[in-house]
């Protein structure tokens, strides 16, 4: 994983809106009568009906999908007891958490109480607000009590993360490992660094799942919980069962399982030499688990292991269950979360880790195929089935057990549903970053001496996306990263004007007119011309000595066009080059092309266009539905732009049948899928989701995507360009350091592409 800096995640909190989250309404506001159905009078009538039956709040009120992430602030991540004000970052990060992985929205709340029975009675007080409570962050055993009062109070889902997300994601992975390791649970001895609410939670649910606490041996900072040890109560007695007493290093021995809440270094190879065979390591301490994985793999060939990090196979990642039960949990009203529903996450997250794992997810994580083994036994943190695969499960096993206010009757209705709520995360940027990350590029960032770019080269290397190459001054690029304190071990810095890059300057001006000698180049000039950046940077690429490139911040968009035209030119079956902005809406991405290269293009190149944008799109693993947009709706206002859409759909069915497009088509009706099925129910984009909108000139898709990006603040990436034999992109004048960022993601996986 990237080292963080301090201040950049400072930036990152405070820049633009201060925070992670915001309140969207949901209803129409423009007008006075809208306003007055919002509030008064007209919100008189929603509340007389809850004043007769309080279940109609989940009908007139957005209760059923609103879960609250409630802290003290005294056990805040490892950071310990720092307060409420403190601890509202995390609880502002689990709420966005709740929202991308399961489009649940949340009020983070910050309790300034640490006395338990002050913190149930005011959060009881609250309740009456929110579908759902996600405790967060309490210190052990306050929270155990705090927990259970407030399910035994409550008729709402309580879940306290901290204790119950690591213990269902890992039984998942200890199912798995065990039939792996070819083990039944009954009868393996399980060894447990760590004695706190977490570690409690886990050895309870191994013991609910069949595990023999006789079998558990359980150390805290003073050793094993033992019958000799005084003092232990609650919990920590429960699981004090043996008359004797042993260090951690003898009790590995012979061990079938290590489980690590603790912190890093307490396990020691020697220690992983003397388990049984077929040992399972559960080293899940962040940020350094118990043992290095990597040490651990080195004593033996036979061991199946996790870890919390991203970096290693098998992350044991709270983000796999808690978004997913909860929504199960909501979407039956059910009135807690119960230990069967737990049980039913656990078998569904195991379950999932066995199937086939979806090309998508598998390019995401830079792997050719990803199979259930020893080194994919728990499912990926990006697997988009997650959400249909565990909250059903949750929601059945509710309804099984009794707790279920509104059962489920159509369950593949159901799942439609939850598919639908997908789009609502940035999925594709994430894949596009994970991508990347597996396996980074040599980009050359061909205006260094800017610090924008240099920011954003600087970032991308942090981030592990991409090994720079900068050009420019030299003295000025190493007078920049001096002074903005920016960390570029050896990074490549090269001047095209410098007289030591004069060889380089011959051989790629003498290649340059191999491509360009009969189209008005002489010797001279094609060598001259390589100490502009631009043209130098693009041989660059054609050369080998790079594998992508951008540029394009402070350049108009033909300087860097017109060079990488010239120098890498088009594949071999594109004629031409088009331009293509992905916006990232709440409903998904939404591809819009030409908007930056093509002035007037004609049907048939449309056409190609299209044809071309559409394998770029499958390639970021999203199926294109596409419209190609006019002023008219299928010959109802003809003239030259609508007759040429119209041509250009008629050639696009003939020329590429398996295509999903239709035209000539109003963008609001293209984008409604309500409206065409009322009108046009025969198009073939009736009852399909629109993802693509290619426009009739330059001038209608330039325009409509900055209005777009302005008026949405949809996150927007590009242009990409479409068409290149190599990966070349041009920066949009002005572009942040994020969307900067966000190009050199896309080259990388261009480049990897091709």
């Amino acid at each position: 994983m990237a080292k963080i800096k301090k201040q950049d995640a400072l930036d990152y909190h405070s820049m633009g809106k201060p925070g992670k989250i915001e309140v969207i309404p949901t209803k129409p506001y423009s007008s006075q009568r809208d306003l007055s159905l919002a509030y008064s009078p007209g919100v008189a009538e929603p509340c007389l009906r809850i004043a007769e039956n309080k279940e109609d709040a989940y009908k007139y009120t957005s209760k059923g999908n609103l879960v609250a992430v409630i802290s003290n602030g005294t056990a805040v991540l490892g950071l310990g007891d720092i307060g409420p004000e403190a601890s509202k970052p995390v609880m502002e990060g689990k709420g966005l958490l709740f929202k991308i992985f399961a489009d649940i929205d949340v009020f983070d709340i910050e309790v300034d109480e640490t006395d338990p029975e002050k913190f149930i009675q005011t959060v009881k007080a609250i309740a009456p607000t929110f579908g759902g409570i996600n405790l967060e962050d309490i210190k052990a055993p306050e929270a155990f009590e705090i927990e259970r009062r407030l399910k035994e109070e409550l008729d709402i889902p309580i879940m306290h993360d901290d204790q119950h997300g690591t213990a269902i994601i890992s039984s998942a992975a200890l199912l798995n490992a065990l039939e792996l390791a070819g083990k039944e649970i009954d009868k393996v001895k399980i060894v447990i660094s760590g004695a706190g609410a977490s570690a409690m939670s886990c050895a309870k649910l191994y013991c609910s799942l069949g595990a023999d606490i006789n079998n558990i041996l359980m150390f805290d900072s003073k050793g094993l919980l033992s019958k000799k040890r005084e003092g232990l109560t609650g919990n920590k007695a429960h699981f004090a069962v043996h008359d004797f007493d042993l260090t951690l290093a003898e009790a590995m021995k012979g061990a079938d399982v290590f489980l690590g809440l603790s912190r890093g270094g307490v396990v020691s190879k020697d220690m992983v030499k003397s388990m049984a065979n077929d040992p399972i390591v559960f080293a899940l301490a962040n940020p350094e688990p118990e043992i290095p994985y990597k040490e651990a793999m080195s004593v033996r060939e036979d061991l199946i292991m996790a870890t919390g990090r991203s970096d290693h196979p098998n992350q044991v990642n709270n983000v796999l269950g808690f978004p997913f039960i909860f929504r199960g949990a909501l979407d039956v009203r059910a009135t807690g979360i119960n230990e069967e529903m737990k049980l039913a996450a656990v078998h569904a997250i195991a379950s999932l880790a066995k199937e086939s794992v979806p090309d998508e997810v598998s390019e995401a994580y830079g792997e050719k195929s990803i199979v259930f083994g020893r080194d994919q036994f728990i499912p990926k943190p990006l697997d988009p089935r997650l959400i249909y695969y565990v909250a059903p499960a949750v929601a059945k096993a509710a309804m099984d057990s009794g707790i279920a206010k509104q059962p489920i009757k159509d369950w593949d209705a159901y799942e439609s549903e939850l598919k639908k709520r997908l789009g609502l995360d940035n999925k594709l940027v994430r894949n596009i970053t994970d991508k990347a990350e597996r396996n980074p590029k040599r980009v050359v960032f061909a205006e260094a001496d800017n610090y924008k770019i240099l920011k954003a080269a600087q970032t991308a290397y942090e981030e592990g996306v991409a090994f720079p190459i900068l050009l420019g001054r030299k003295d000025k690029i190493e007078e920049m990263i001096h002074e903005y304190s920016m960390d570029f071990p050896e990074v490549e810095i090269i001047d095209p004007k410098a007289d030591q890059e004069s060889k380089r300057r011959k051989e790629f001006g003498l290649k340059f007119l191999e491509k360009r000698k009969r189209k008005g180049y002489t010797e001279f000039e094609a060598i001259q011309i390589m100490r502009e950046r631009n043209y130098f940077g693009s041989m660059m690429v054609e050369s080998g000595q790079a594998d992508a490139m951008v540029s394009g911040a402070t350049r108009r968009y033909a300087d860097v066009l017109k060079p990488a035209l010239k120098v890498v030119g088009t594949q071999e079956d594109v004629s031409k080059v088009a331009g293509m902005y992905i916006l990232m809406t709440k409903k998904g991405p939404l591809f819009l092309a030409d908007t930056t290269v093509n002035f007037d293009p004609t049907a048939e190149e449309i056409a190609d266009i299209t044809d071309n944008v559409a394998r770029t799109i499958r390639k970021l693993k999203v199926h294109p539905r596409i419209a190609l947009l006019s002023y008219s709706n299928f010959g109802s206002a003809p003239g030259k732009d609508s007759n040429k859409m119209a041509e250009a759909t008629r050639i696009i069915h003939e020329k590429y049948p398996t295509l999903s497009v239709d035209g000539e088509i109003q963008a609001n009706f293209a984008l409604n899928n309500e409206l065409k099925m009322e009108k046009f129910s025969f198009s073939d984009l009736a009852n399909k989701e629109v993802n693509t909108l290619i426009f009739p000139n330059l001038s209608a898709g330039n325009i409509a995507y900055k209005l777009l990006q302005e008026m949405t603040e949809a996150e927007a990436i590009g242009p990409v360009l479409v068409g290149l034999k190599k990966s070349i992109h041009v920066l949009q004048l002005g572009s942040s350091v994020r969307e900067i960022v966000n190009m050199v993601k896309v080259a990388v996986v261009d480049a990897q592409n091709k």
